[in-house]
């Protein structure tokens, strides 16, 4: 049986430059049938709201050169070689001091690229290539725990539009594309990564003093119960989020998707996916489209920080690949502890 011919690559014009696409019709998403030309297409069509999101965002990329069934790895540095001359990358420093450059879009053709060299995700730190040590993005992400479903996470999401309402802030919410829900509020870039992460800490402590039955920011999983989680701790360097109208590398093609607060009590993950969510962004526009006009000021949750720490609520365990932080407490499962007092 002959063998299908390969379908050629074809050079497709992005924000004034020659991007080419290379094996156009090989197979992204089996269950859905979606191609690398579908992938390609679809972040031209949400173009617009896509580099709101990333835009002079240092981003990591979660690349699948043949398909999400396939290898599948991050991608944090750029190469040198075989990369178009006008690819704009910022360098980000990790925990451990070592360093590197990411690709940082200044343009759609930077998506474009992206995804012709087989990324689906697209994950970008918080801050932008001019201040690359200070976050402008606190990210409140609200990740369901076993026994927990979408409704529950959309309630929490409710407590946490209550709090920021509290604050006077505005926070904008999407789907992440899976059960959860990520809220996002920018910030004026003045504080370091540390200060940032415990704001998002005192945030989240108020958050669930609000419903401790069903929010929790237990760290430990054996803490959590059947209780939302709020998940500080994407706050913390090198610790990132895929981004508004990525696509997520499911069998469904889903996309975390922007929506109204009021849109959220009415939706479902897989309502967004490759083929709906153009129609959608065609039709309704970016929920986000506003979220760049203020920058707040994150003084009030670092005056919550100093009043938790008189309480005896210091700081929360870093993420395992982090060097011990000042001030950190031991990194020890509480069961495990326990265990060894008794010994």
């Amino acid at each position: 049986m002959a063998q299908k011919a390969k379908a050629p690559a074809v050079e497709v014009e992005v924000a004034g430059r020659q991007v080419r696409l290379t094996s156009p019709d090989k197979v992204c998403f089996p269950l859905r049938g979606y191609t690398k030309r579908d992938v390609f297409e679809y972040y031209l069509a949400v173009g617009d709201g896509i580099l709101r999101a990333l835009r002079e965002r240092p981003t990591t990329l979660q690349r699948f050169p043949d398909g999400i069934e396939g290898e599948m790895f991050f991608q944090k540095r750029i190469p040198t070689r075989g990369v178009p001359p006008w690819v704009q990358t910022a360098t980000i420093t990790f925990p451990s001091g070592r360093t590197a450059d990411e690709l940082c879009p200044a343009d759609l053709a930077h998506v474009a690229w992206a995804a012709q060299m087989g990324t689906i995700v697209f994950h970008p730190w918080p801050v932008r290539s001019g201040a690359t040590e200070h976050p402008d993005e606190l990210r409140i992400d609200l990740d369901p725990q076993p026994g927990t479903d979408f409704g529950d996470v959309v309630r929490t999401a409710g407590e946490v539009r209550g709090v920021l309402a509290d604050l006077g802030w505005t926070g904008y919410p999407k789907t992440s594309g899976g059960r959860g829900v990520h809220v996002y509020v920018r910030i004026a870039p003045q504080w370091s990564f540390i200060e940032v992460r415990r704001a998002a800490i005192a945030l989240a402590r108020e958050v669930e003093r609000r419903a401790p039955d069903r929010i929790t920011t237990a760290w430990w999983k054996e803490e959590r119960g059947s209780r939302v989680f709020l998940d500080f701790n994407q706050m913390a360097r090198d610790r990132t989020i895929a981004c508004a109208y990525s696509l997520r590398a499911n069998a469904r093609a889903t996309v975390s998707t922007p929506v109204t607060w009021e849109e959220l009590t009415e939706v479902e993950p897989d309502d967004f996916d490759l083929r709906t969510v153009p129609k959608r962004f065609a039709e309704v526009g970016d929920p986000h489209a506003g979220i760049d006009e203020v920058a707040h000021d994150i003084t009030p949750l670092l005056e919550w920080v100093q009043r938790d720490e008189r309480a005896g609520q210091g700081d929360m365990p870093y993420p395992p690949d982090h060097p011990k932080m000042p001030g950190e407490p031991p990194r020890v499962q509480p069961s495990r502890k326990n265990a060894a007092n008794w010994e």
